[in-house]
């Protein structure tokens, strides 16, 4: 048969120069649901794992309510480090900025253009390579349950040095390098069950450290425990919860 064309189970075949690459795709959307509002966002994604567990997610975030609209390009290693990563922000139909982030063990560095500040070139020196990245997609959300060390088992865990492209709630400004610290919990496994389908789940907690964050109560969310595919996401602050509602292809 043509290997080129084949699909099955959410694993997509390539024939490149008479090699055959492989990887598994993951693709769905999220429902953003107010308490009293109902559906108030979504979030389109696709996630490509390839064979040495490198990851690229692609987003598009609409937000009703703040009539924003995200789209999201991030790339983690096999070990979930940050890569690399886009960001563009539109707001009412108008362009807010759009950034490219690079990140290596000496830190992070970004190109960006923002309707508000023009050209910026960022260089910010870490000790270390960041744990996590958060461009503000959900699924990247979920990703950061990865830099948990889970052999500890359940608890509270220090993470640090954490980057963001924006310190809003929302990931409106911006974008541009921003650098936090916030404790990763893990309070467990269970099952859950959302409009996608029921899964095995590790529910996790970010509790925000900066003072900033202060009124900010923790995020808690269940993801799936090697994809860390998000399933649902509850945060208080905002009176919502955010839901996988369809998916094509199996997390693990």
């Amino acid at each position: 048969r043509n290997l080129g064309t084949a699909r099955r189970c959410g694993m997509g075949w390539y024939r490149q120069t008479g090699a055959l690459v492989k990887h598994r795709a993951l693709r769905g959307r999220i429902a953003y649901l107010h308490d009293r509002d109902g559906e108030r966002g979504r979030e389109w994604f696709s996630i490509s794992v390839q064979h040495d567990g490198t990851r690229t997610l692609r987003a598009q975030c609409e937000m009703d309510d703040e009539d924003l609209l995200r789209d999201v390009t991030y790339t983690v290693d096999g070990s979930w480090r940050p890569l690399d990563a886009f960001v563009r922000l539109t707001r009412a139909q108008r362009f807010v900025g759009s950034a490219w982030f690079r990140f290596d063990d000496q830190g992070a560095e970004c190109e960006s253009w923002t309707a508000s500040e023009g050209r910026l070139s960022q260089r910010v020196a870490l000790s270390q390579r960041p744990r996590v990245f958060a461009p503000h997609p959900l699924v990247g959300d979920g990703w950061q349950a990865a830099a948990y060390d889970f052999s500890a088992g359940p608890g509270r865990q220090r993470l640090w040095p954490c980057t963001n492209s924006s310190p809003r709630h929302d990931g409106g400004s911006g974008p541009a390098i921003g650098v936090v610290q916030k404790d990763l919990e893990y309070v467990g496994d269970e099952t859950l069950t959302v409009a996608a389908g029921t899964f095995r789940v590790r529910h996790m907690r970010i509790h925000h450290l900066m003072p900033w964050m202060a009124a900010w109560t923790p995020l808690e969310f269940w993801v799936t425990p090697e994809d860390c595919m998000l399933v649902r996401m509850r945060w208080d602050t905002l009176s919502s919860t955010y839901d996988l509602v369809e998916l094509e292809g199996v997390p693990r």
